[in-house]
């Protein structure tokens, strides 16, 4: 028997899909904001990307200064609700809190971020003190953590910014690619309205630059042009059978499945090939969507996966099994899936070798690929901008790319990473552009 029925609604879907790190109530927040020691050399602050200041906030939500303490961690982390829900805190800031190593629970950092930050977004307080206008523009593609990063700190020193976002919603990966259990899509707009009305920047939705003409205009009208694009789709496995109905990528899956909800279709017994962080929300989505059997299929072993072990647990949680050692070589069916043929595999100096005369056929009637995502090439060709053998953005220490204009950061320069990283990129590479505009 499965977990989780299928939902039928949003409120059951939503019921399958409940926040794992749920809001905190003021009595909550007061009592966990208690246990912080507020070490001098505070290690939660080293581990967090964007260095928040992390037990000034914590003490601050203690005396009951919400709005100080959301102004704080605004300070350093312009996404600070989100992440304070999506970020990895089981292995940033609250894998370093001291208390670990008392095994004592550690500080919720996490759910006291949203807690803090909730409060200024709920009552639209704003922070800070904008710079006059100095005369200069400049265009961010992409409407991610990233570029958003980005535009805020521009803004915030008077430059005019104008934002491009190929789809019809901001937040890039916040909204489109994350697990429902780890943030609902309520929750990331709320936070994005607040932002645009504080800082000012303007966002231009359903605009996919991608002809010359648009570029070059671009070029024309700005000071400087920053890249914020992130990944693109899925990546192809290059076996026979990827052209199969319900073969479907982990980006795309999660991305339907956080616009269309409980509609969103997915088979009984479900394969999920990949081991990395993405592979871990696929399948324990699928197990939430009420599929009978959800089988992760990883090349390498337990000890080599990508994913964090927390998120593997949680995945495990949700019902799913496990085939390591083990890749694809084909996906069989005639219109749609049937089955995935696999062969063992073993690792021999860092490398994934197929042991001959191991192939064996595992039943299924949905295929999730989670081994990757692509680029978007043409648009970086169009503008003839450097990349790396693995197609990655090159930039130098300052973020700029080979054409002296642009400017880069977050997935599409690391290859991807978390929504904090790409927050504290974008901030980064918006001091850059101020030095050199």
């Amino acid at each position: 028997m499965p977990q989780y029925k299928k939902p039928m609604s949003n409120e059951e879907f939503n019921l399958n899909f409940a926040q794992i790190k749920p809001l905190m109530s003021d009595t909550e927040a007061y009592y966990e904001s208690s246990r912080c020691l507020y070490c001098y050399d505070a290690p939660c602050i080293t581990a967090c990307p964007t260095g928040i200041d992390i037990p000034l906030f914590i003490r601050q939500i203690n005396s009951k200064n919400e709005q100080g303490a959301a102004k704080t961690i605004y300070d350093s982390n312009i996404f600070g609700y989100a992440c304070g829900k999506v970020c990895p805190t089981e292995v940033l800031c609250e894998g370093a809190c001291v208390y670990n190593h008392s095994d004592v629970k550690p500080i919720e950092i996490g759910r006291l971020q949203s807690y803090a930050t909730k409060k200024s977004i709920d009552s639209g307080k704003k922070h800070f003190n904008f710079k006059a206008p100095i005369g200069k523009k400049v265009a961010i593609i992409g409407a991610g953590p990233a570029g958003i990063s980005c535009g805020a700190e521009l803004s915030l020193h008077g430059v005019s910014v104008d934002i491009f976002e190929a789809r019809e919603k901001p937040s890039g990966l916040t909204v489109y690619g994350v697990a429902p259990y780890k943030i609902t899509n309520e929750e990331v707009l709320s936070e994005m309205e607040y932002l645009e009305a504080q800082y000012g920047f303007k966002i231009h939705y359903n605009k996919f630059i991608n002809t010359r003409s648009e570029i070059e205009e671009l070029q024309n009208a700005y000071d400087a042009i920053f890249l914020g694009i992130g990944l693109w789709r899925s990546s192809e496995l290059g076996i026979p059978g990827e052209e199969l109905d319900q073969v479907t990528g982990a980006v795309e899956f999660i991305e339907d499945l956080r616009m269309q909800k409980h509609q969103t279709q997915i088979g009984g017994k479900v394969i999920v090939l990949g081991g990395g962080n993405t592979a871990m929300d696929a399948a324990s989505e699928s197990c939430r969507m009420g599929a009978a059997d959800v089988v992760i299929a990883y090349r390498r072993s337990h000890e080599e996966m990508g994913a964090y072990a927390f998120e593997y647990e949680l995945a495990k949680a949700a019902g799913i099994r496990s085939l390591f050692n083990v890749m694809p070589v084909e996906i069989i069916g005639s219109t749609s899936v049937s089955a995935v043929r696999f062969v063992r595999t073993k690792v021999e100096d860092g490398k994934v070798t197929v042991i001959d005369g191991t192939e064996f056929t595992e039943p299924c009637d949905w295929v999730i690929k989670a081994t990757g995502q692509s680029r978007q090439e043409d648009l970086l060709d169009m503008i003839g901008i450097g990349r790396s053998k693995s197609g990655n953005i090159l930039v130098d220490g300052e973020y700029r790319t080979s054409h002296h204009k642009y400017f880069a950061a977050g997935d599409a320069v690391s290859g991807g990473q978390e929504v904090v990283n790409a927050v504290a990129e974008g901030k980064k590479a918006a001091k850059a552009i101020l030095k050199n505009i």
